[in-house]
């Protein structure tokens, strides 16, 4: 957390088109059409505004700034994946791009995202050295319906 807020001023400049070819790659294969979506580590915005998503969750307090300014008809929320403070089953969809490797507890933050929603979409890095841990716990929590290797991260779509 304190990285991404140490950064937050530079993170579009940096993250921002390679967020975007995420998503468009991601939009191939997942209709977010009519559908409520969570997005949890949201950093500035740019996933949960391409998703159309209702709420952003994400623990930089100054990455949600940004986000707040840019998107304010969507709800941004400081928090942790391992403590989603929704019901169960509140969303149609969560999506998670490129934060995995940053929880402080994978488990539980992915846990937390299966509780919450119905349908997933979930990348982390590839060069995590948190990539053999997290691929078992994707496979163990969710039932992964296809999964993408992009340049920079693996994507899993999935279902409960």
């Amino acid at each position: 957390m304190r990285y991404y807020n140490s950064i937050s001023k530079g993170y579009d400049e940096l993250h921002s088109e390679e967020q975007l070819k995420k998503c468009r790659i991601i939009a191939e294969n997942f209709d977010s059409r009519r559908k409520k979506i969570l997005d949890v580590g949201c950093g500035t915005g740019i996933a949960a505004d391409f998703f159309r998503c209702k709420i952003g969750i994400d623990p930089s307090a100054k990455l949600l700034k940004i986000a707040r300014e840019k998107f304010p008809k969507i709800k941004f929320i400081l928090g942790k994946a391992e403590d989603l403070p929704f019901k169960e089953t509140e969303f149609d969809a969560v999506i998670s791009l490129t934060a995995i490797q940053n929880f402080d507890d994978a488990e539980k933050g992915l846990g937390e995202i299966k509780r919450v929603g119905k349908e997933f979409v979930l990348t982390f890095l590839k060069r995590s050295e948190k990539r053999k841990k997290i691929e078992l716990l994707i496979k163990k929590l969710f039932k992964v319906k296809k999964t993408i290797e992009e340049e920079k991260d693996f994507i899993y779509f999935c279902k409960k």
